[in-house]
């Protein structure tokens, strides 16, 4: 008889855990939009994540939303006998899976940056491993130096990234960096790009970004956690948003920029997406 799957396993909170939880708590009042996101997982390494359905995302109402066409969102099979990231016995939290083959994939329309893959674009469209200096790259020119520097120290294995332009103008761009462990993960996560009510981290398209508090506290996976930032107004001519998420070994960054305004329902819609897909 076959030995059920244990179940996940659930990280320890931490001291910036729980100034999180203390932070959403002061902010729940103000927010009655809820959401529960389902992951569907068969008995064997390979398993599917239902796409989610409108009234499961935050904001999502309406059939004009603006919402984007994802493809059925399906996890890689793993190598024989590997465990699930978050599974028992898994102590490292290990995503087993290629990174390549857990970036979210493109929606309906998606088409690839014409400087893909080279300094001032996007990654490419069909995803693919990218350079330190290309990670580097999209934040201020100061913290470039300290950051390669932390990224040595911490080891980083695997950088994947993806990006593509939307019909609208909307450009996205997505990074994986695997770590060695998710406690070296946490690490980075928490010395280097977590900052409370700002980033901490300074993107170059976006040096004035605030905490996201209009995101809904509930919208992340069990075991991902995720730190939404967003540009005040008033801005300049584009406007971009951004997240950082943790998920074991791996901390991912998700950035949208547009001209005048970047909608917020297909934001949401992918950081919800790529958290399912890590978590």
């Amino acid at each position: 008889m076959p030995v059920p799957p244990a179940p996940p396993r659930r990280r320890r909170p931490s001291a910036r855990v729980l100034r999180a939880v203390g932070r959403w708590t002061a902010a729940v009042g103000r927010w009655t939009a809820a959401v529960t996101v389902f992951g569907v997982f068969c008995a064997g390494t390979a398993y599917g994540i239902t796409r989610l359905e409108r009234h499961e995302v935050p904001g999502l109402a309406t059939e004009s939303d603006g919402r984007w066409k994802y493809p059925r969102l399906t996890l890689p099979a793993l190598p024989s006998g590997s465990p699930r990231p978050f599974a028992q016995g898994n102590e490292g939290e290990i995503h087993h899976a290629d990174p390549r083959e857990l970036l979210i994939p493109l929606p309906e329309g998606a088409e690839e940056d014409e400087r893909a893959g080279k300094d001032g674009g996007l990654p490419p469209a069909k995803g693919d491993w990218v350079t330190v200096e290309d990670y580097t790259g999209l934040y201020a020119k100061g913290e470039h130096e300290e950051l390669r520097q932390r990224l040595a120290d911490d080891a980083v294995r695997h950088i994947a990234a993806r990006g593509w332009v939307m019909p609208d103008g909307t450009r996205t761009s997505v990074h994986l960096l695997r770590f060695n462990s998710g406690a070296v993960a946490d690490d980075f996560h928490t010395d280097a790009v977590y900052g409370g009510l700002a980033p901490g981290l300074t993107l170059e398209t976006a040096p004035g970004s605030e905490l996201d508090e209009s995101w809904p506290s509930k919208a992340a996976p069990e075991n991902v956690e995720i730190e939404v930032y967003d540009e005040p107004k008033p801005r300049g001519e584009t406007h971009t948003r951004q997240a950082y998420l943790l998920a074991g070994d791996t901390v991912a960054l998700i950035v949208q920029t547009r001209k005048g305004t970047a909608p917020a329902v297909p934001f949401r819609q992918t950081v919800i997406l790529q958290a399912q897909l890590l978590g």
